[in-house]
């Protein structure tokens, strides 16, 4: 019988306006919304990060990667995969990454309003989604 063990998991909806932040647990393999960050620089952002990575002492962030539908990369891909590499240099907690095709439209149906507060919310339901199904897949 193999153990498991309990990792706390920070997941991120990258965005350049907004990253929704989504946090889950390796064991019980379940993820939740957690917040959006709101900052329009990396530095601000970077230390938003800094905050909940205090607060929740992750030891591992996931990062939806964005893709077109049939899987190819796209300006937002490497966007994405700098703000991935910048997270791992700078928190030293291993990032892992997934994709995030579709989540952004099951997130918006989730969340009915179009409302700013409905906007940030979409952000973090996503990262939560994007979690999920990372968590879902044996965190491959």
């Amino acid at each position: 019988m193999t153990e498991r063990i309990a990792a706390t998991v920070l997941a991120f909806d990258f965005g350049t306006r907004h990253i929704g932040v989504a946090i889950g647990n390796t064991l019980t393999r379940t993820a939740r919304a957690l917040t959006t960050i709101h900052a329009a620089t990396d530095d601000a952002r970077l230390a938003a990060i800094e905050a909940l990575t205090a607060q929740w002492q992750p030891q591992m962030f996931v990062v939806g990667i964005p893709v077109h539908a049939d899987g190819t990369p796209h300006e937002m891909t490497a966007l994405t995969q700098r703000f991935a590499q910048s997270l791992e240099q700078r928190f030293r907690v291993p990032v892992r990454t997934a994709d995030e095709r579709y989540t952004t439209q099951a997130a918006q149906a989730a969340v009915a309003g179009k409302g700013r507060a409905d906007r940030a919310r979409r952000d973090e339901v996503a990262a939560q989604i994007i979690l999920q199904g990372w968590l879902d897949d044996g965190g491959r």
